[in-house]
């Protein structure tokens, strides 16, 4: 299962790198794509609720670390949830 970093520009024109424990990812985020921020947050949710039951299915548990991730995201999602005009982007990807 392979792990796949992310790398995101939010509102406030910060970039950060992201994990996921599975390629899975790349069915929900598309590189070099701004999303507004509802729905970047959804599907961030998704994407890495599923990598983490990918997981759960090889190793018998969920993988706290995508959880982790998920709760950072939905954190920084939450900053910027007053703007209307908010987007983030999925800037690229790495192995």
């Amino acid at each position: 299962m392979p792990e796949v970093l992310f790398t995101l520009r939010w509102p406030d024109e910060t970039e950060e790198t992201c994990y996921s424990p599975s390629s899975v990812i790349h069915d929900y985020l598309t590189a070099n794509t701004t999303y507004p921020l509802a729905d970047f947050n959804a599907l961030a949710r998704d994407a890495l609720q599923a990598a983490s039951r990918r997981v759960e299915q090889v190793y018998g548990s969920p993988c706290s670390r995508a959880m982790a991730q998920l709760r950072h995201i939905e954190n920084r999602v939450e900053q910027f949830s007053g703007r209307e005009d908010a987007s983030v982007t999925c800037l690229r990807f790495r192995k």
